[in-house]
């Protein structure tokens, strides 16, 4: 249960990362909100990752709670921003993937 909590609260540091890319491309109203729904995502995912900090390992738990929030801010800056996706940048992407998998495999 503490793997599925900690991937949902990746998935929120992913939503904080694209609400703050939308404010800074937003102004007035319209930033505000994006900011409100940087704050909420970002608590959401620090509350979540907590709870699974209670039984899973802090090193491993950061380390996967980053790495979900890397790989996922970097396709929603690829698919959503326009950010390039050259060879290089899916190459370590996926070398990032393959070691989340990894520690997700070895951890206690």
């Amino acid at each position: 249960m503490n793997w599925i909590l900690l991937i949902i609260a990746g998935l929120f540091e992913v939503a904080f990362a694209a609400c703050l890319g939308k404010f800074k491309e937003t102004s007035g109203n319209v930033a505000t909100y994006w900011f409100i729904g940087f704050l909420v995502c970002l608590t959401i995912s620090m509350v979540l990752l907590v709870k699974a900090t209670q039984s899973l390992p802090i090193g491993t738990a950061y380390a996967v709670w980053t790495g979900i929030g890397a790989v996922g801010t970097v396709l929603v800056g690829i698919f959503i921003f326009k950010e390039p996706a050259d060879f290089w940048r899916l190459f370590f992407i996926t070398t990032l993937i393959a070691s989340i998998i990894g520690l997700k495999f070895v951890a206690n």
